[in-house]
């Protein structure tokens, strides 16, 4: 039997799921702190590296050049765990990035591995930085978790550089070209940390090095920060390496460049 020409149709369901950011944010907050379950502290040791604790904190953009042992990497993954740690902000992960430079003419040639392999060397000093300040579990933990993500700048294209915290490490060997790719892809609630050594340039060209020429056009600019430590800040590391830079200085600025002699 034929039924009446009231045709039922099927209730289209037009709810639309959307992510709720606050949500995800609180869970990998949680994560976070699941993991680094060990207050971290640290003591500012001078006033320049108060000043770059300060800029971490309230700028978007920080540039640091300090000579070995300054204590810019310390200063730098201390102050990005205590923010990744706090809820009041949406970091989620820390970023760390560098140029894959080897020092000159010890070039290793093809390494065999995946890229996790190939990387682990460049990830020492920032694992052996983040060990000063907690245990090592909790260390090989963030890393494992990839809650701190070891990336190439050659590899920055295309990474989410969103609610992350991004430290640039040895600026001085990156060009500036490559540079103003990496600011220019700051993400949202993001903030990016370039930290360098204008004495240890590894690139063939020195004048490629972009450190020098970020402090000198973001000088005086809102929201970036730019610091500049120097031989009188206390050294972090073993006293000798002031003596040890010093007497470089001294003999590159007696021999002409030309004639300086390294080798053999």
């Amino acid at each position: 039997m034929a039924k009446s020409g009231i045709v039922s149709k099927k209730k289209k369901n037009t709810e639309s799921f959307e992510i709720n950011k606050t949500e995800i944010n609180e869970r990998q907050k949680d994560l976070i702190n699941s993991v680094i379950t060990e207050k971290v502290n640290l003591s500012a040791r001078n006033d320049s590296q108060k000043i770059l604790l300060k800029s971490i904190k309230d700028n978007q953009i920080t540039i640091c050049a300090g000579p070995a042992g300054s204590g810019k990497t310390l200063c730098a993954i201390y102050m990005a765990l205590s923010l990744l740690r706090e809820r009041s902000n949406s970091f989620q992960k820390i970023l760390l990035v560098k140029s894959v430079t080897v020092l000159k003419n010890e070039e290793l040639g093809f390494l065999k591995g995946d890229l996790r392999e190939k990387v682990d060397p460049f990830m020492e000093s920032f694992k052996s930085n983040a060990k000063k300040l907690f245990s090592i579990t909790n260390v090989d933990t963030l890393f494992e978790s990839s809650i701190i993500h070891f990336m190439p700048l050659a590899y920055i294209r295309g990474t989410n550089l969103d609610n992350a915290i991004i430290i640039l490490d040895e600026t001085q060997n990156v060009s500036s070209d490559n540079a103003r790719t990496l600011l220019t892809r700051i993400g949202d609630n993001s903030k990016i940390i370039c930290l360098g050594d204008t004495n240890q340039i590894d690139l063939r060209n020195k004048a490629d090095s972009s450190l020098e020429v970020l402090l000198k056009i973001f000088k005086d600019t809102e929201d970036v920060g730019c610091i500049e430590m120097d031989e009188n800040d206390e050294n972090c590391r073993n006293p000798i390496i002031k003596t040890i830079e010093k007497k470089f200085k001294e003999y590159y600025n007696t021999v002409p460049r030309g004639k300086i002699k390294l080798h053999g």
